[in-house]
């Protein structure tokens, strides 16, 4: 256990001080005797704090931080944990995410012995298919960083640093090298958690922090083994919060200026209370190494998720089952929402929870067991949170009005994915001409689907709001305001009904080969 530290030091003293200072300045030019402003520059000195340090934190948590060496029968030698977030370290960043173009590869030479020092199998240096030589050697393939979650040899790291991994060695910040054994992980949170034996030894431990009291602008110290340099101590601050890189559907992790590098994935970020604020999982860098935006796991969803892992080696997690996207401004006007938030329903999955209980296309759910949703990241998080089988409450907007429904979740299957939907874009007869002229001033040209549901996009105006919101040709418009659609006419009516309610948008729902989403267009002039 850690005992508590001297409290955060605070940046208003030196604010204060320069504010003095200032008056100082302003009475020395009007002429003021040299004796008062002796006195305002004693008060300055006196006021000005001391240079903080972290040295007690440092030697208190260092004992709990370990070095993670990831080994595989492999030839191939490269520091690979992923850290930066490039395709092959961190596998749920998707391919045309905007930072992905920033991360390179960190290689090592694969015969140097000094980087990457061998280890043999059960059969010894000597002999056997693992001796010199022998095609089934271990070699180390990646290395990270991690932390002691308990005193009987439970460590916690990332998923990425262990991923390709078929045995694992903890190296202790005194050299000690022990073999240790995946316990689970989890790709959903970046998250693994490894055990060593001790041989009934106690090893020093550290706790997770409360985030109620992590707040943007705290101090925090980032400890772990950045280049396989092993342990290596950097300083900063907490950025920002709940950022969301586009690493998966739970992001929501603290940024944090502290320099952090490739190696430093999975190791701790502390406060001054040597306490865990967050887990070091990627960074932003056009060059590779740290421009002091690093990203943190907060402690709140690893501690959750960690204590699962210990349990049974997995995580269980609540499932609704429906493909959900934002609530964006111009969508809430369509429906008439009053702002633009909740979770916005494209489409349940059939047989899931969410449609068993009734839940449709275009619902908006708005609250979960009276907590306000913020957006559909945050629905995902709290479902996720939540226990098969355990009840949820949900506030739906639906049709202009609120109703609520109870759903029973499900257990999230560990291969879930989103339906796919056809993709129609075989031209097909014009509709009538006054249904496809109001079609065009929104930008569309359709014609019927061959399945007879929807309405097949066969053009685009590329300087209509319908190609800015992304709408493209071939895909397929399946209804409008919630309000299923097969002829352009149906169309229209729906749009003249909006315009009667007051509306300036209709939200419509488009289809195509990568699945179902939202878009709002503006109706103004439409007849």
């Amino acid at each position: 256990m850690l005992k508590n530290f001297n409290g955060r030091p605070s940046f208003a003293t030196v604010l204060k001080a320069s504010t003095v200072a200032g008056i100082a300045a302003a009475v020395l030019a009007t002429g003021v005797p040299l004796e008062i402003t002796r006195s305002y520059a004693e008060a300055v000195k006196v006021q000005a704090p001391a240079v903080p340090s972290f040295a007690n934190v440092v030697d208190a948590v260092s004992p709990a931080v370990v070095s993670v060496r990831v080994e595989n029968r492999v030839n191939p030698v490269a520091d690979n944990d992923g850290f930066s977030l490039d395709g092959r370290g961190f596998d749920d960043l998707p391919d045309d995410h905007p930072l992905k173009r920033f991360f390179k590869q960190f290689g090592q030479d694969p015969n140097d012995q000094q980087s990457h020092p061998r280890r043999f199998g059960q059969n010894g240096p000597n002999g056997g298919p693992n001796g010199p030589g022998g095609k089934g050697r271990l070699r180390p393939v990646a290395q990270g960083s991690g932390f002691f979650i308990s005193e009987d040899g439970y460590i916690v790291t990332n998923n990425h640093v262990v991923s390709d991994g078929q045995a694992f060695v903890a190296v202790m910040n005194d050299g000690t090298e022990l073999d240790a054994k995946l316990i689970g992980k989890d790709p959903r949170t970046d998250l693994a958690v490894l055990k060593v034996d001790g041989k009934g030894k106690k090893f020093t431990y550290v706790n997770w922090a409360d985030d109620n009291n992590v707040r943007v602008g705290d101090w925090v110290v980032a400890v772990g083994n950045p280049f396989g340099l092993g342990g290596t101590v950097t300083a900063g601050i907490v950025s920002a919060r709940g950022r969301d890189i586009g690493s998966g559907p739970y992001d929501d992790y603290l940024q944090v200026d502290a320099a952090v590098n490739r190696g430093n994935s999975g190791g701790p970020t502390f406060n001054l209370s040597g306490e865990v604020v967050g887990i070091n999982t990627a960074i932003f860098s056009p060059s590779g190494g740290s421009v002091g935006i690093a990203f943190a796991i907060p402690a709140s969803t690893a501690k959750d998720v960690v204590a699962d892992l210990m349990k049974d080696g997995q995580v269980s997690r609540g499932w609704l089952g429906v493909q959900i996207q934002p609530v964006t401004k111009d969508i809430a006007e369509s429906i008439g929402l009053s702002e633009p938030s909740g979770a916005l329903v494209v489409a349940p999955q059939a047989g899931s929870p969410g449609d068993k209980a009734g839940m449709k296309a275009g619902d908006v759910v708005t609250a979960l067991n009276g907590e306000t949703i913020k957006d559909a990241r945050d629905l995902s998080r709290r479902i996720g949170a939540m226990q098969p089988g355990s009840k949820a409450e949900l506030s739906v907007w639906r049709a202009g009005k609120a109703q609520s429904l109870t759903v029973e979740l499900g257990t999230l299957p560990a291969d879930q994915k989103e339906a796919s939907a056809d993709d129609n874009n075989q031209p097909q007869q014009p509709e009538a001409p006054a249904s496809e002229k109001a079609l065009a001033d929104l930008g569309l040209t359709v014609g019927p689907s061959d399945d007879g549901k929807g309405l097949a996009i066969t053009g685009i105006d590329p300087d209509s709001d319908a190609a800015d919101k992304g709408i493209k040709e071939g895909e397929k418009i399946t209804s409008v305001n919630n309000q299923q659609v097969s002829t352009a006419a149906d169309v229209v009516k729906v749009l003249n009904q909006a315009k009667k309610d007051g509306r300036t948008r209709a939200l419509f729902q488009i289809q195509s080969s990568e699945g179902s989403r939202f878009v709002a267009l503006p109706i103004n002039g439409q007849g």
